[in-house]
């Protein structure tokens, strides 16, 4: 594996989102971390947190050059991103490789945007839900942590793209608390890319959304705060409400919770909810929505 040739295909990102934007207060208005070049025609692989409604995105080569680039697509349900560029990157584009024939005990490398290596391992491959209405059936989970994963590039032995860093999460073992990333497996792309390139989203019906973050608790789920103005919040869902049946089904678990949610019906449709509040029983109906219809929609530069 060529180290020097492959650190050329990570550029830095960086975003710029509107105030009013409606994930500016919890993702910031100012946004920076990786992406990989998947294409010579200066297609950027990247996490989509970054550049959700972003108004402006600047793509930076290890030489100093810096870039306009275009925020084309985001992902709800996988959280890739894709940026164009607008201007020619002069850069090799990365081999796509496959996340499914990675092991645990595989050595990586995981490479961010301002060329920093980090040798790492798999130390786990497991499903993870995450508090904002998202699920991966496999994930990869690599240690030690890169400090920079935000779309940073997993690279296996033989040089090839086999995820994208989404977060930075503390693993237990043996009474030892060690850091780790999560990483978005790569084989998550193809079913989707051509959509995502030529339509700016999926071409399928949106997934439902409620519009809360929630946690696993002892009994269901515990909801930890309400986004203004979502379904949620509109329903009269609360801080600290427990849910715990979703149209007669009980709630096992986070997981659990969204694939109940998200196989109730399109976007759009009402679920009936039972929660826990103040140690009494309470239904709610929440008329779901598609996430995408909140957000600011990219302006070509």
């Amino acid at each position: 594996m060529d180290i020097s040739t492959i650190r050329r295909s990570v550029v830095a990102v960086r975003a710029s989102i509107p105030e009013d934007a409606f994930t500016s207060n919890t993702l910031g208005t100012l946004r920076e971390g990786s992406g990989v070049v998947i294409s010579p025609r200066g297609l950027v692989l990247t996490i989509g947190y970054l550049i959700t409604e972003a108004e402006e995105v600047w793509l930076t080569r290890h030489d100093g050059k810096v870039l306009p680039g275009h925020a084309l697509a985001y992902d709800q349900e996988t959280g890739f991103g894709l940026v164009q560029a607008l201007a020619p990157l002069d850069l090799p584009a990365l081999e796509i490789g496959s996340s499914a024939v990675a092991e645990l005990g595989d050595e990586v490398s995981v490479i961010d945007g301002a060329g920093e290596i980090g040798n790492s391992h798999i130390v786990a491959k497991q499903e993870f839900a995450g508090y904002w209405e998202y699920l991966v059936d496999e994930a990869i989970f690599t240690a030690p942590a890169h400090p920079s994963w935000g779309g940073a590039a997993l690279v296996d032995r033989a040089g090839r793209l086999i995820g994208i860093g989404s977060l930075r999460l503390q693993m237990s073992k043996g009474g030892a608390v060690a850091d780790i990333n999560m990483m978005v497996p790569i084989d998550l792309l193809p079913p989707i890319l051509d959509d995502l390139v030529t339509r700016g989203r999926v071409d399928k019906p949106p997934r439902p959304w409620l519009g809360a973050f929630s946690a696993e608790s002892s009994n269901g789920v515990v909801v930890m705060n309400v986004t203004p103005g979502s379904p949620a919040a509109e329903a009269g869902l609360r801080q600290g409400d427990v849910i715990a049946e979703i149209r007669d089904g009980d709630v096992e678990g986070l997981a659990d919770f969204y694939r109940k949610v998200w196989k109730s019906g399109p976007a759009g449709a009402e679920i009936p909810m039972r929660v826990l509040r103040d140690g009494r029983d309470a239904w709610l109906r929440v008329k779901t929505a598609d996430r995408q219809s909140f957000l600011k929609k990219p302006q070509l530069q």
